[in-house]
């Protein structure tokens, strides 16, 4: 795991710290970097969106599943 030695993190660090936190698991030393490095802002719009992406994909999969039993 790389150290972060600037004040702010990364937007792939704020996306997997996002995505680590929808499946409801997170590391205390990753949480206290969020905290201390994040800034909330990025963090609720990273959530957001990926919430957004996270609904079109299960519309898609019941699509795909319908178009394919015919109804």
């Amino acid at each position: 795991m790389k150290h972060i030695t600037q004040n702010k993190l990364g937007l792939i660090d704020t996306i997997k710290s996002t995505l680590m936190s929808f499946l409801g698991v997170q590391k205390e030393s990753v949480r206290e970097r969020d905290f201390q490095h994040g800034r909330p802002l990025y963090f609720i719009l990273t959530g957001i969106v990926l919430t957004i992406l996270f609904v079109f994909l299960l519309i898609g999969v019941v699509k795909l599943i319908l178009n394919s039993a015919g109804i």
